[in-house]
């Protein structure tokens, strides 16, 4: 899959032409599923938050961008149901819209779900992540970033990049996401790390990576 790793959603008309590029044709010809199931793992997550994501009232713009459709594939719900009927829904998208919360939950239920070993077979498909939607492509989030515990209770997640994701940099309602707290943070991450405010994000397509942004991004390792 192509990857849009964002901070807080489609927020700029930048991000908004790296998927437009990633899609290959306008958002308007495109049709999405959201995936909301990081939120029921993160204590500042809420029923009401969850239905703000799907309804397009999120403060990040993801669902409400003009798509030609907007399905829910909740994650939670497809061992119950089976490969059969929800495998179908996904090869038929342009693109995956996955919302934030706890990057670990996510990471659990894309492995109990079957998305994680369906993503190979969908390589003409986009993946747009926000915070833990993004995070959780990643090979570790940090101990920071840590609310819900998997069995083992580390803190690795799918790593489908090589990198880590440190979101929400300088974020006026999140003041301990300091760029020193960003720094301290990469210490105890084993390879490569950047730090993203909600104006970036990061482009991972055709072997190649590249930050989008018009705020702040700084690549705390290489």
């Amino acid at each position: 899959m192509n990857l849009l790793l964002t901070s807080g959603g489609v927020s700029n008309a930048s991000i908004r032409e790296a998927l437009v590029e990633l899609l290959g044709k306008p958002i308007s010809e495109c049709s999405a599923l959201c995936i909301p199931t990081a939120e029921y793992g993160h204590p500042w997550c809420t029923p009401q938050s969850a239905w703000r994501f799907i309804a397009g009232r999120s403060p990040a713009p993801m669902c409400d961008l003009g798509w030609s459709s907007v399905g829910v594939l909740e994650l939670l719900a497809l061992p119950s149901i089976g490969a059969a009927r929800w495998v179908p829904w996904v090869q038929a998208a342009d693109v995956l819209l996955v919302d934030g919360g706890d990057a670990m939950f996510l990471a659990h239920w894309m492995r109990e779900s079957g998305l994680l070993d369906l993503l190979p077979s969908l390589a003409d498909k986009v993946w747009v992540g926000v915070s833990a939607g993004s995070m959780v492509m990643t090979p570790r989030i940090g101990d920071d970033f840590v609310s819900w515990r998997p069995p083992g209770g580390s803190d690795r997640t799918l790593g489908l990049v090589d990198f880590s994701i440190f979101p929400h940099l300088e974020h006026p309602d999140m003041p301990h996401n300091t760029l020193a707290a960003a720094e301290r943070w990469a210490q105890a991450i084993a390879g490569p790390c950047y730090a993203l405010d909600d104006q970036s994000a990061i482009v991972v397509a055709d072997g190649t990576t590249r930050v989008v942004s018009e705020g702040k991004w700084r690549q705390l390792r290489e």
